[in-house]
């Protein structure tokens, strides 16, 4: 990933994570050089970093949730209404997922045939 991608993706996440970590507040005053090689020394929680790999949250995050979920799923199979199987509890991981997996959705478009693919094509690029 250079510094020109990480500008293209979100400037404002990157100014902010070397605002944050260097205390680096106008980059453009810098060689790029160094400011590419601060930027890949960004911890991988960072805002750019984890906009770059697409995620809604950081993976810490992810993990503490998966560890609430299992924990409740352990005190829920101790009620009575395990035994009847009633009241399972919804997972935390699955709310934050679904999230983003329906935002991908909305991204997909599909086409039944070239036409009809050139004709969006054309749409979109107003010609």
């Amino acid at each position: 990933m250079s510094l020109a991608n990480m500008v293209i993706i979100d400037e404002d996440a990157l100014i902010c994570d070397l605002a944050e970590t260097y205390g680096i507040f106008d980059m453009w005053s810098l060689p790029a050089q160094l400011v590419a090689t601060l930027a890949i020394g960004l911890r991988d929680n960072s805002r750019i970093k984890t906009k770059i790999l697409k995620m809604d949250m950081p993976l810490e995050d992810y993990l503490l949730a998966a560890i609430f979920d299992c924990v409740n799923w352990l005190c829920w199979t101790h009620t009575k209404g395990a035994e009847r199987g009633n009241n399972m509890p919804q997972r935390i991981v699955d709310v934050l997922t679904q999230k983003s997996q329906e935002q991908d959705q909305d991204d997909l478009a599909t086409f039944a045939s070239g036409d009809e693919f050139e004709r969006a094509r054309a749409a979109l690029l107003g010609e």
